[in-house]
């Protein structure tokens, strides 16, 4: 006796997957039970801070990591040299700091 290989598609009839979700959320939202409860003014405006602070984090997070993004495919700009001089920099418009007092035991100049 020999078995079919073969699977067995060609019984079933083909339907789309959105097509058999579609007709099966309907029913789902049909069936499901009444919720007895109750939620007061200040329990709506908790879940509303809640949301606007969740909005608020993933904007920051994402300015900040957009920023770092661009830094690391931007060019310097000429003549930037990342707001620190060294003593005496025309560029910056830093004065020369003057040399350190002298410590105990050495000599002054």
């Amino acid at each position: 006796m020999m078995i079919n290989s073969r699977p067995m598609k060609h019984l079933m009839p083909s339907v789309p997957r959105r097509d058999l979700v579609m007709a099966a959320l309907p029913a789902l939202l049909m069936l499901a039970p009444e919720a007895h409860a109750y939620l007061d003014p200040s329990t709506g405006s908790m879940i509303l801070s809640a949301i606007i602070g969740v909005f608020a984090t993933i904007g920051l997070a994402l300015k900040t990591y957009w920023y770092k993004f661009k830094r690391l495919f931007s060019r310097p700009k000429p003549g930037a040299g990342g707001g620190q001089g060294s003593p005496g920099d025309a560029q910056s418009g830093t004065p020369a700091s003057p040399d350190p007092a002298p410590g105990p035991g050495t000599r002054a100049p």
